[in-house]
């Protein structure tokens, strides 16, 4: 079901991370960052180590500075993946927090931004959290989505994806290897009616766009720029 890339390099969580805040949104604790009068909202929906990781918070904060709403629900009710607990394996934390259930309760999320005004929604996801905005993007429900080194998403995924979308991946993956990815690329090429692009990052591994080691130069350059990436797709497809 999953590789080791899925969990490796597990961040440091901390509740306190951010510049932004935590409050109730759509029957979630949700970190919140920006402007909350601002008709662009983007969902960030990240990892199996959730919604406290620092970097996922950085992340968060710089899309909230270029003027959009930034959401991160917490989609595991403050029940993270953690690989020290050798008594519930990986495989046996999944049954608890399928991307299914996600999908179901981000729909709640989304109507409550938009209750509050929100004109546009985008979605970016992250490893686990890329199968639920690619599910999003096919009921419609968000105006563009970014999937970064994603997991479980397939070929019939994509062919059924109904709103601009960015995939960005890397060389090193064997959750998301080059050779899906370029299947990805060919799919979208097919539909003309759905924007979007495939990137492939080279000599980068899994998961790099938010566990990076901060002291690897070459790894960070590359996550900025995976950063601004999603940046520009968000400016210019969540109006």
């Amino acid at each position: 079901m999953s590789g080791p890339q899925c969990c490796s390099n597990p961040p440091t969580l901390n509740p306190n991370a951010g510049a932004g805040h935590v409050e109730q949104l759509g029957g979630l604790s949700s970190y919140v960052s920006g402007f909350p009068d601002s008709k662009r909202v983007v969902l960030l929906i990240y990892d199996v180590f959730g919604y406290e990781a620092p970097n996922l918070r950085k992340l968060a904060d710089k899309v909230a500075a270029a003027r959009f709403y930034v959401v991160v629900p917490d989609f595991f009710h403050g029940d993270p993946y953690v690989p020290d607990k050798s008594d519930r394996p990986f495989q046996v934390w999944f049954k608890d927090h399928g991307t299914d259930k996600a999908f179901e309760v981000a729909k709640s999320v989304i109507e409550a931004v938009k209750s509050k005004g929100a004109s546009a929604v985008g979605a970016a996801g992250f490893c686990w959290g890329a199968k639920v905005v690619v599910e999003l993007t096919k009921s419609e429900l968000i105006q563009s989505a970014v999937l970064l080194h994603p997991s479980f998403v397939t070929v019939e995924d994509i062919k059924g994806v109904r709103a601009p979308i960015a995939v960005l991946g890397v060389e090193i993956d064997n959750l998301s290897p080059p050779e899906l990815l370029k299947q990805f690329e060919e799919v979208l090429a097919a539909k003309p009616e759905v924007d979007g692009y495939v990137k492939i990052f080279p000599k980068i591994s899994h998961g790099w766009t938010v566990r990076y080691n901060v002291e690897d130069e070459a790894v960070v350059k590359s996550a900025e720029e995976a950063h601004q990436n999603l940046l520009e797709w968000f400016d210019k497809c969540v109006k």
